[in-house]
């Protein structure tokens, strides 16, 4: 039964058209950080370069998908990130947007993802509100915050 399966899957496969049949879904991730500015050196165009490094070690088609980075500077204005976070979910279509450095910005993005249903990676940004007050499901937020900064260094 099992042989018989994968024969038929393969039958099916080679009658595609060869155009469908190389046809991957793309993730796409937005680095959305300072490029220019006080948090470039930290989490600019380093920040960017690095996820793209991220998936050139992964080898998304290996698993049947690709992922396409793209980038932008916010500028460290909750303005122009909300913008740049509209903008990618809603015509863009990205699936996902990392890093985001400046906290102002961060809240600000977080509200976007969470009315958009989207995942926020949240990598350098150190309000404690965003585990806090502003948590919200489509948050990860993995770096200390602010709120485990002070408790720690005044504990030790």
């Amino acid at each position: 039964m099992r042989n018989r399966m994968f024969g038929a899957v393969a039958l099916v496969a080679a009658g595609l058209p060869q155009a469908a049949a190389e046809e991957l879904p793309t993730f796409r991730i937005g680095v959305l950080n300072d490029q220019s500015g006080l948090y470039a050196e930290i989490a600019g165009p380093g920040s960017v370069e690095a996820a793209k490094m991220a998936v050139e070690d992964f080898r998304p088609e290996q698993h049947g998908f690709r992922v396409e980075v793209v980038a932008a500077d916010h500028q460290n204005k909750p303005d122009i990130g909300s913008a740049i976070a509209r903008r990618w979910f809603d015509v863009d279509h990205l699936d996902v947007i990392v890093d985001v450095p400046t906290s102002s910005v961060a809240l600000a993005v977080s509200g976007i993802a969470r009315d958009k249903d989207k995942v926020f990676l949240i990598a350098s940004a150190g309000t404690s509100d965003l585990t806090g007050r502003a948590c919200t499901p489509n948050n990860v937020h993995w770096t200390c915050d602010t709120w485990a900064l002070a408790n720690g260094t005044a504990r030790a």
